[in-house]
């Protein structure tokens, strides 16, 4: 599935000298926001690691949704149990609420130490699902994946930003954010050639030890920056408002209120169908793990080029009307939707896949303009909790219920009708209604998105 993030952007009465990885020791003199920085060659090297680092951490999420029948078979799983294994409820919870207090323990600590902690810790947990017993063993080895992912980006964000000078920040950051698509179609790749090859158990140990050698480089290969513009936005936080009254201000905003549950329903069908998908395709098609791999590796290219034009074609007709914001996303969403009920229903699995690529690349269409309207509503000082809100409200939605309906809904299919195998391929066409309620919150957003967008300097 799908994670994004904003920086803030804070100004001081300060100036700055660049230092050799692009930040600043601070002085009292002119707005920071007006000083220049360097990019050297050390801050691109840098972001090469972090990349890597966020390619871990999604190829360590994402493998248990091609490792999913074989996990179930050999457990004697219900299809429920899968939906909580992968992105489900307890992942989520964890994942989304401890992810604002790692962020500010990163303001305030060595970004990089913590960083190293919490890739030891999802990559020693990813290896340890594979020492499982039972359903709850496996859940509590995935929640200490979840808890250990919370803590990647945060530091990963700030230790970035402080590398690269102001005006190649977007650039690196957005380098950095295509660990998601990479990670997760080298999951489903390198998953589902280790079943086939070894077991689902060792795949989890192959996939988790490396991540493991991974912080040791990190460790003494990785330099920490030192801090400039992050650590003024530190400062300036203090002067802040609380979580809860940004999330009081953005939930009174219509418009907002809507795009929110807009892309949370989207996002739900997202990680709703991700475990279910592999599963499909072995139940119904008996094709092998790494056949299906290496189908759903090529479909995430569909995805990235859905994610750039998305942003691309919001930016340019949102300049002739705002409110394109709101209307591509939900127009994308419900023109995918009969190409996704054709992939999952078609009995040739070769076309299957290629009419997949175009919900693939449609689906990925609400990310940049969802993010870019959230940060459009508030002032500079609230950017950064707004991303935290609104990651928030998507995530908990979205992976805490998509896994668990899709998964309740096959069972109750197989139980109380005469589907059989193709009780799965019902399950993920019912959860497409969520796909259309998406599109009625995203048309209902642009109703008010003019006015609130004037009044963006209310929340500042």
């Amino acid at each position: 599935m799908t994670e994004q993030s904003a920086t803030a952007g804070n100004s001081a009465n300060k100036s700055a000298k660049a230092d050799d990885f692009g930040s600043a020791e601070v002085d009292e003199a002119e707005p920071v926001s007006a000083l220049p920085q360097q990019t050297t060659g050390y801050a691109w090297y840098a972001l090469i690691v972090l990349f890597i680092v966020y390619v871990f951490n999604f190829i360590d999420r994402s493998i248990v949704n091609i490792l999913a029948e074989s996990i179930k078979k050999d457990l004697g799983l219900a299809d429920w149990q899968i939906g909580l294994l992968g992105a489900g409820l307890p992942f989520a919870i964890f994942y989304t609420v401890l992810g604002i207090p790692i962020a500010r323990m990163a303001d305030r600590h060595n970004r990089r130490n913590i960083l190293v902690i919490c890739l030891v810790l999802w990559s020693g947990a990813t290896a340890l699902c594979g020492l499982a017993g039972n359903f709850w063993h496996l859940l509590l080895a995935r929640i200490g994946v979840a808890v250990g992912e919370a803590g990647g980006s945060p530091p990963s964000h700030s230790m970035i930003s402080d590398y690269f000078a102001q005006d190649k920040r977007a650039t690196a950051l957005g380098i950095y954010a295509l660990g998601i698509p990479v990670g997760t179609m080298l999951g489903f790749l390198f998953g589902g050639w280790l079943t086939d090859n070894f077991s689902w158990r060792e795949a989890f140990i192959i996939v988790g030890l490396p991540g493991l050698l991974m912080a040791l480089f990190v460790r003494f290969a990785l330099k920490e920056p030192k801090r400039s513009y992050s650590q003024l936005a530190v400062e300036a936080k203090k002067e802040e408002p609380p979580i809860s009254v940004v999330f009081a201000a953005l939930w009174s905003r219509r418009s907002f209120r809507f795009m929110a549950l807009g892309g949370a329903f989207h996002a739900l069908v997202g990680y709703g169908v991700g475990p279910f998908v592999p599963m499909m395709f072995q139940r119904v098609h008996s094709m092998t793990p790494s056949d299906i791999g290496l189908a759903l590796f090529y479909l995430g290219f569909a995805g990235i080029l859905g994610t750039a034009s998305g942003g691309y074609f919001a930016d340019r007709l949102g300049k002739r009307d705002v409110r394109w914001y709101v209307w591509l996303p939900g127009t994308a969403t419900l023109i995918s939707v009969p190409f996704s009920t054709t992939m999952y229903l078609m009995p040739d699995p070769v076309i299957a896949f290629w009419i997949g690529a175009v919900p693939s690349f449609l689906g990925a269409y609400y990310l940049g303009p969802t993010f870019a309207l959230a940060q459009g509503m508030v002032g500079a000082r609230m950017r950064a909790l707004t991303a935290s809100v609104l990651l928030f409200i998507l995530n908990l939605i979205s992976m805490g219920f998509g896994p668990l309906i899709v998964g309740l809904t096959s069972d109750y299919l197989t139980a109380n009708t005469d589907l059989g195998v193709r009780a799965i391929q019902w399950a993920l066409v019912s959860v497409l209604v969520f796909n259309v309620l998406s599109t009625v919150f995203y048309l209902m957003a642009a109703k008010d998105l003019k006015s609130d967008l004037a009044r963006a300097h209310e929340l500042s």
